[in-house]
């Protein structure tokens, strides 16, 4: 082909292209040939196909992308210049790779992405080179169809539709699908975009999984076994390629449908001072598609096994009496064993309640003069009890309280016993004018009463009625029969507890008819009869069930709380009411300090359906609430511990008040917050104050009881009464009782005062307080205090008071020069003082009918030396004995002598010796044991021979 164009060359240059000359002449000429030279278009073929490879730049066409022409081997006219592409924007060009041959090449100008276009269309043409180097007259070829397919390349990983799956399913089935996992791939080829396989990755596992993502089980699950399984699945494409990150799949196994309370909890947790704490806020009820068409939901508190049946006030029985408001009067027949009521102390008791249990062998006798012979008409007998079953076959009579003859017969006056689960209340009337038959035995007939739980019953006795009270419901007696009224005897009486005093028609009088069970609180009014509210707030529970919004309860909700609110009974014919009702039944426990332990808890459920014979039967929610120990406070008794009083003042109407600033404060420790550091602060620092109430508070008299003759503590009765508390005195102490706040009791103990009629016999009396919150469950430290007499020291001459005792203070204000003679003569006449006064103590202590004329030898002495003792009493002074003037003839505290003035001092020096000797005292033993050493001990105890020689001077 080369050689015939070349052969074209002769031809050309005879023809004359290329030459410039001719003019125009020339111009048509080259036209001319052009036309004749350039005859044909080019070629190319009318469609192709090709395939690139996604991020690559080269198509592979088929056919390849060639151009003929006719032309050839004419220079220009058989060349091939150009092929081009037609269409908007597309990513590619066609480049001519030979002109001559017009081989071309088809390739991209940009990054082709399949994920964005898998296929291309567009028409290509090709040019030849015209006629010239000038690129004139080209000639283009037809136009021809371009299909480019893009070649995906794996380059996507498959992920998973959902992060995480979740199914339920039933124990005991085999599914042939439980759930379907679905992934998906970005790549565009069927190849690489599709998802060929799904492989579970968590081993040992009872599930499998096929290729479309269906999970199913492989065995049946157990809800008992496991109730939750947790697997990974991961997925493949079919380049094999696996997902970016494998999917979590959830599976729930569920027990087989069983109707019954769903999301409980079986222990609630309850903190002391809480209030209302929801037991089930969650819970609801399956049914199981059931038609249900009313339920009746019964929630029961069972506390029967704490204390008396729940968790009530644990303070003594007068106290709670007082707490009710109940009237005055009561006799406590149980009451706990002290010296004055020592009847109980031989029988089975439960210190922590103040219950007494009865086994049947035990009995105690109520001493004279505790209750009064005549209980009139009108009295009351209560008590707490806990009694089954009677032993036997047929049962004997179980005496609770029995007043019988005490010795020759053997009459019932009255009595109060249980006798085949009844209760029976015996009451004989004395003769009088009317001898008739009377109502004289009362029996009712209660299943409560050989239940084993706890009830209290009150017997008011308004006769010939008389009403039971048993937990605040009242009961008439199913059966009374009478007998003839008692005559009149001569017979003493006994009242028993526990059993009935036989003292007549028997060989030696003994016990008999005892009781089995438990009793506490069992008390007799007589005179009096209780009313209702005290009845019930005595038998009053402190802890039990509540609903915490009644507003919010649904429709159709029926409810009914028994008397003690331990008992919640629902109805409705909504399940979801229902269910929101029973959420909102809450625990409630008023007590500040709550007694600790569980609290059982059921819930019981009958339903009914529409129509049917056969109904779903609930199973009961059996639970408990552990009441958690509350913090346990710490009560302290501080104030003044020593005080010293002159005699006058013990034996003034108001005495001598014993506890002017004793303060009682309770604190708890509180618990480091976690995180918190670690305190270095003293102890003091993690105490803090809390407020409650306290029970009693005794001031007992220590070294021996009060001689009534000459001694007595004293309190206005108006200080209890304005603060509602009581108090009872004897010669062994003062017991002030009462629920009350402590400040109540601060401010009476403040007016607790002592008096003694003989003072100068006393040389110290000692008094302890103790109190008590909850009948002796939180006790106070025990305070002591010692009062001592404050002795005045009476001197016959004023003018040698004045140069020992009242010139010092005159002293340590005007300070006059001194010479230095002076000064070295003070410093010889303490040692001569000294002897003086060591030689009139010792007569003192010998030779008491000689201290008058010892004390007016002492006296010449000291006269002589006045001078000298008046320089003397300089170093004196600086020893640190402290004066202290008596105010005690203006004020009754002591401690303001010292504020006294100069003038005043002398006036009243004789009264306020004994009374600068008592402090100079007291204030030698507190330097000593401070342990404030000031290098003087030579004048300490020159100062404790001027005491001494102060007590020789007293008149005699």
């Amino acid at each position: 082909m080369l050689t015939g164009r070349l052969c074209w060359v002769p031809l050309l240059l005879a023809l004359g292209v290329g030459s410039g000359s001719g003019g125009g002449g020339g111009s048509r000429r080259r036209r001319l040939l052009a036309a004749k030279v350039n005859k044909h278009k080019p070629w190319i073929e009318t469609s192709y196909h090709g395939v690139i490879t996604e991020n690559n730049d080269t198509v592979i066409l088929d056919p390849p992308l060639v151009a003929l022409d006719k032309d050839a081997p004419v220079p220009f006219a058989g060349e091939i210049c150009a092929f081009k592409i037609h269409g908007q924007e597309l990513p590619f060009e066609a480049v001519v790779l030979n002109k001559t041959s017009g081989e071309g090449r088809l390739r991209a100008k940009s990054p082709i992405d399949c994920e964005l276009q898998k296929e291309y269309t567009f028409i290509i043409q090709a040019y030849d080179c015209g006629a010239g180097p000038r690129e004139t007259a080209w000639k283009k070829s037809h136009k021809a169809v371009v299909h480019i397919q893009v070649k995906d390349v794996n380059e996507f990983a498959p992920t998973f539709k959902e992060p995480a799956y979740k199914a339920v399913v039933t124990e005991g089935k085999i599914y042939d699908s439980i759930l379907q996992v679905e992934a998906v791939d970005e790549d565009c080829s069927p190849q690489y975009s599709q998802i060929c396989n799904y492989e579970i990755v968590t081993t040992d596992v009872p599930f499998a999984i096929d290729r479309n993502g269906n999970i199913r089980n492989t065995e049946k699950l157990s809800y008992d076994k496991q109730r939750q399984y947790e697997i990974l699945v991961t997925a493949y494409d079919c380049g094999q390629k696996p997902a970016a990150q494998d999917t979590l799949v959830q599976v729930d196994v569920k027990p087989v449908c069983k109707p019954g309370w769903q999301d409980w909890t079986k222990r609630i947790e309850y903190q002391p001072g809480s209030g209302s704490v929801p037991l089930f806020p969650s819970i609801h009820l399956e049914t199981c598609d059931g038609a249900v068409s009313s339920i009746q939901i019964t929630t029961e508190l069972q506390t029967n096994y704490i204390g008396k049946g729940c968790d009530r006030e644990t303070y003594s029985e007068r106290s709670l009496q007082k707490l009710c408001g109940a009237s005055s009067g009561i006799i406590d027949l149980l009451p706990s064993p002290t010296a004055a009521t020592n009847w109980t102390a031989g029988l089975l008791v439960d210190s922590s309640e103040m219950i007494f249990k009865f086994d049947g062998r035990q009995g105690a006798k109520i001493p004279d003069g505790i209750v009064p012979k005549n209980l009139t008409d009108q009295f009351t007998i209560t008590m707490w009890m806990k009694h089954g079953p009677s032993p036997g076959v047929r049962a004997e009579k179980e005496t609770i309280l029995c007043n019988s003859d005490k010795t020759e017969m053997n009459r019932h006056h009255y009595a109060l016993y249980v006798h085949n689960c009844r209760l029976v209340f015996l009451l004989r009337k004395d003769f009088d004018q009317a001898d008739t038959f009377r109502p004289a035995e009362f029996h009712w007939k209660l299943d409560q009463i050989c239940d084993k739980e706890w009830h209290y019953y009150v017997i008011n006795v308004e006769f010939p009625v008389v009403t039971l009270y048993m937990d605040g419901a009242t009961y008439e007696p199913y059966l009374v029969t009478n007998d003839w009224p008692i005559h009149p005897s001569h017979i003493a009486m006994q009242l028993t507890v526990g059993a009935c005093w036989q003292g007549g028609e028997v060989t030696k009088p003994r016990f008999a008819q005892f009781f089995h069970g438990s009793l506490a609180s069992l008390t007799i009014r007589p005179g009096k009869m209780e009313s209702q509210k005290v009845i019930s707030c005595l038998q009053a529970c402190k802890e039990g069930l509540d609903i915490n919004s009644l507003e919010s309860l649904g429709q159709g909700i029926k409810y009914h709380f028994n008397p003690s609110q331990s008992v919640l009974v629902m109805e409705g014919d909504d399940i979801g009411n229902i269910n929101r009702a029973l959420q909102k039944v809450s625990y409630i426990n008023s007590r500040q300090f709550p007694t600790a332990g569980v609290r059982r808890l059921r819930v019981s459920s009958k339903v009914q359906c529409f129509g049917e014979d056969v109904c779903i039967s609930v199973p009961d929610v059996d639970a408990y609430v552990m009441v958690l120990q509350a913090i346990e406070p710490q009560i302290s008794l501080r104030g003044t511990d020593r005080l010293w009083r002159p005699a006058a003042q013990f034996e003034s109407a108001r005495g001598v008040t014993l506890f002017p600033d004793i303060k009682i404060v309770s604190t708890f420790a509180k618990a480091e917050t976690p995180g918190e550091p670690k305190a270095t602060a003293p102890k003091s620092a993690v105490l803090e104050e809390m407020l409650h109430n306290l029970d009693f508070c005794d001031i007992l008299v220590l070294g021996g009881d009060l001689d009534p003759r000459q001694e007595c503590l004293e309190l206005n009765h108006s200080e209890l009464h304005q603060r509602h508390l009581d108090a009872t005195n004897s010669t062994a102490g003062y017991s002030i009782y009462g629920v009350g706040s402590m400040s109540r009791y601060e401010q009476v103990l403040h007016h607790i005062r002592y008096r003694n009629w003989h003072p100068a016999s006393l040389e110290s009396r000692r008094f302890r307080i103790k109190c008590s919150e909850l009948n002796g469950r939180y006790t106070s430290n025990e305070f002591n205090l010692e009062v001592s007499i404050l002795h005045e020291v009476r001197m016959s001459d004023k003018e040698h008071v004045s140069h020992l005792i009242v010139q010092p203070p005159f002293l340590q204000s005007v300070h006059h020069p001194e010479s230095r003679s002076s000064i070295q003569r003070s410093s010889v006449v303490p040692s001569i003082a000294t002897v003086v006064i060591i030689i009139s103590v010792c007569m003192l202590v010998f030779v008491v009918a000689m201290g008058v004329y010892r004390v007016r030898i002492a006296h010449q002495h000291f006269t002589q030396e006045t001078e000298a003792a008046k320089e003397a009493e300089m170093d004196w002074d600086d020893s640190a004995l402290t004066i202290t003037v008596n105010p005690m003839e203006k004020h009754e505290e002591p401690g303001h002598g010292e504020e006294e003035t100069e003038e005043e001092e002398e006036e009243e020096v004789e009264e306020d010796v004994s009374s600068s000797s008592s402090d100079s005292e007291d204030s030698e033993e507190e330097e000593e044991e401070e342990g404030i050493g000031r290098g003087r001990h030579g004048q300490s105890g020159a100062r404790q021979a001027q005491l001494e020689w102060d007590d020789s001077a007293l008149p005699y």
